[in-house]
């Protein structure tokens, strides 16, 4: 079995969910592998990995906005506020979802539904750059 890992970095312009599907496909391209997994690590602990609808915003506006009401900034209880009102809501955010993903591929492409995309899940309003790992196994 083979591996190739590669490092893509992204800056998002806000909070919300981002497509990086293309990316992934990238390095499997780059890999020249035609079976096997690819992994997707976000290496943070604000923004988080989500395979989701990318034919309609709407859904992902919606559950954004679920997680939204589900973790509310300026919670009186947060002890770890010193990098403003959504940096614990992003923490948490992040630990309710996932930082990988892994996606199976044959004959060189992502096995993705017809309306699957791999999004980044920015939880910060002012974002960082992130950086994301990607790992191919295969053949």
């Amino acid at each position: 079995m083979a591996v190739h890992q590669a490092t893509f970095r992204r800056q998002f312009p806000a909070a919300g969910t981002h497509e990086i599907t293309d990316a992934v496909a990238r390095e499997l391209q780059r890999s020249g592998m035609t079976c096997g997994a690819v992994t997707v690590f976000c290496q943070h602990t604000s923004c988080s990995l989500v395979i989701m609808e990318n034919a309609d915003p709407s859904a992902r506006r919606d559950l954004e906005a679920w997680l939204d009401r589900l973790v509310p900034e300026n919670d009186p209880l947060f002890e770890h506020t010193l990098e403003g009102p959504d940096d614990m809501p992003s923490h948490i955010k992040m630990a309710l979802t996932r930082t990988s993903e892994t996606i199976p591929f044959a004959a060189g492409r992502l096995m993705m539904g017809t309306w699957q995309g791999i999004f980044a899940w920015e939880h910060r309003r002012l974002p960082p750059t992130r950086t994301f790992v990607v790992t191919v196994l295969g053949e």
